[in-house]
């Protein structure tokens, strides 16, 4: 098999070795497309590992056909076009992966489209409806809303009866938060965001991919009992927190990653997306937003487009036709 090697400071395509026998809880995925995602530029960077006995290969989604079948594995058969949520390996022309993570591509997708699937609608849907536990008419605080993970928060949250409110840095990207659904859009060039949420109507959760400073504003927008999901560090590690009012106003503030759960809790994740959200890709309700595609050969430039925040949606990359 062939993967991308991190050397230094630079990316290669190179041989690398096969995988040893097929855990029977596992299949093994001829890898068609892949993606970029913002953890895959924090591990070439060196702050985020992989965590224990995780492929270091890089890439956290793929979408492929399966070409072994573990013994203990059932519905799914040699063929079968699926896409699957990774712990790492994603970057490589095969992987192998728990079964439990492995979904059928929707009904009517291209193996491109559904590579878009994964990451970003795990992600949303464990941090909306698991770790916020959002209830109808709940409303949504959202930064960085032009990624891909933010794409798709705005449209899950929508569709599942939740406001959103965007933020993002470009008034191009902010018509298009409001076509997938936004109801209320701040651009973060324009300074704070909180007057423009309370004008709005307040929030009862915050997606947070970014830190630092906006932990402060986040609680100032936040309605009693109010809960910040903090999923990056984009702004810094530290940050100052306002602890009466998170008393007063019962806040919640949470970490959550997806990569480091376990099989089964990402197993639940994907349980939960097939029966909740994939009956709405199928529908057209919705669907993932791609920004651009690129091959595994330019992976230099996607990765670079990606950490310059010139992409709206997803940038994925093609390992084979």
């Amino acid at each position: 098999m062939k993967a991308i090697k991190i050397t230094g400071a630079s990316l290669s395509w190179e041989d690398c070795a096969g995988f040893d026998e097929l855990p029977a809880d596992h299949v093994e995925i001829d890898v068609v497309w892949t993606a970029v995602n913002r953890a895959d530029l924090s591990q070439r960077a060196g702050v985020y590992p992989p965590p224990p006995g995780a492929s270091d290969i890089l890439g956290l989604e793929v979408s492929g056909r399966i070409a072994a079948v573990g013994s203990a594995v059932t519905g799914l058969a040699r063929g079968d076009e699926v896409c699957a949520l990774l712990t790492g390996g994603g970057y490589a022309t095969k992987v192998v992966v728990p079964a439990v993570q492995v979904l059928p591509v929707p009904k009517g997708f291209s193996l491109k489209k559904a590579a878009a699937i994964p990451e970003v609608f795990a992600t949303a849907w464990l941090n909306l409806y698991q770790e916020a536990d959002l209830k109808p008419g709940e409303r949504v605080l959202l930064h960085a809303a032009a990624s891909g993970l933010g794409t798709a928060v705005i449209q899950i949250a929508t569709a599942f009866g939740n406001p959103v409110f965007a933020t993002a840095g470009d008034a191009e990207k902010l018509e298009v938060c409001r076509k997938l659904g936004a109801t209320g859009t701040w651009n973060r060039k324009d300074g704070s965001f909180v007057d423009a949420v309370k004008n709005w109507g307040c929030v009862d959760m915050v997606l947070d991919p970014v830190g630092g400073s906006y932990i402060k504003e986040d609680q100032k927008v936040l309605n009693a009992d109010g809960r910040i999901i903090l999923i990056g560090l984009m702004g810094g590690r530290s940050a100052e927190v306002d602890l009466g009012l998170m008393l007063m106003k019962r806040h919640r503030l949470i970490g959550s990653t997806l990569r480091s759960r376990s099989v089964e809790d990402k197993g639940r994740v994907m349980q939960a997306l097939h029966r909740n959200v994939w009956p709405l890709l199928v529908a057209g309700q919705i669907e993932p937003l791609i920004d651009s595609a690129w091959s595994i050969d330019e992976v230099e430039e996607a990765m670079a487009h990606v950490a310059a925040n010139r992409n709206t949606g997803k940038v994925l990359l093609r390992i084979a036709e």
